[in-house]
């Protein structure tokens, strides 16, 4: 079964914890909890007097209330019920195939990546203003996180890092958009980094 991002990204709003109920607020549950208080200290005495044993009556009324108390606040700790629809199998390990129907966030990403490529190979200026700028950014991001520099902070630190194959590549670019396996050679050296 699939799940569409308007499923994920869509929620109904739940009341704050302790929002006045509709149609009575806290009267209409204190006259509940004593309803169910009197119902299980009948129930119970009556029980107890059918098979002979007498128990004081404010002990039941304790017990009952709490009985009920307990009852409250593991319902309010419970977790939330399961969204309707989208149901998932729990436990066991997927099927191993991929639903290429589906839209997932992988499919996205590589989609986000694969129509500008697609565009850059019929159009160069394309790659030029689309695919070398993100791959630029990309190189700065891991400098800066993984070595704390960036190519505009520091150009010598950022080359020497980089290699001089990707920093020629992103720092004069080609003319025509690389071959697929120029590109995959480049994609290369910036996981390196």
């Amino acid at each position: 079964m699939s799940t569409s991002i308007e499923d994920l990204l869509s929620f109904e709003e739940e009341p704050p914890p302790g929002a006045a109920e509709p149609g009575g607020g806290w009267a209409r549950a204190v006259l509940r909890t004593l309803a169910a208080t009197v119902a299980i200290v009948v129930v119970v005495v009556a029980g107890l007097r059918l098979v002979g044993l007498q128990i004081s009556l404010l002990a039941v009324v304790v017990a009952a209330l709490a009985l009920l108390a307990v009852r409250r606040v593991t319902r309010a700790l419970a977790p939330s019920p399961p969204p309707p629809g989208g149901t998932r199998a729990i436990g066991g390990e997927e099927d191993g195939h991929y639903n290429f129907g589906a839209r997932d966030a992988l499919r996205t990403a590589i989609r986000r990546w694969e129509v500008p490529l697609d565009w850059s190979a019929t159009r160069p200026e394309r790659f030029a203003n689309t695919v070398l700028p993100r791959l630029a950014e990309l190189a700065d991001e891991r400098l800066r996180q993984r070595h704390g520099v960036t190519r505009e902070a520091d150009p010598d630190r950022a080359r020497a890092l980089l290699g001089d194959r990707l920093w020629t590549f992103l720092d004069r670019p080609p003319r025509r958009p690389p071959s697929p396996r120029d590109l995959a050679a480049i994609v290369a050296e910036l996981e390196k980094i």
